[in-house]
């Protein structure tokens, strides 16, 4: 059984949209852009991760904190 950190929420963010390559696909960057988001918690592109929020019903100062 495959465990899954949903206090990661770009993690959480990224499975409801179907998976880092269908992210990567639907916002124009990499697999490996992606997989380092979820590394970092944090999506650092801004029309990225309001668009990742928009996708996934999330609020953006889940996917980009500014702090």
């Amino acid at each position: 059984m495959m465990h899954l950190d949903l206090s990661n929420k770009v993690k959480k963010a990224v499975n409801r949209a179907g998976g880092a390559t269908k992210v990567a696909l639907a916002l124009g960057c990499s697999g490996s852009a992606v997989f380092a988001w979820i590394r970092k918690e944090k999506i650092s592109d801004i029309d990225k991760a309001k668009k990742l929020a928009e996708m996934t019903g999330m609020d953006v100062r889940d996917l980009r904190p500014c702090r």
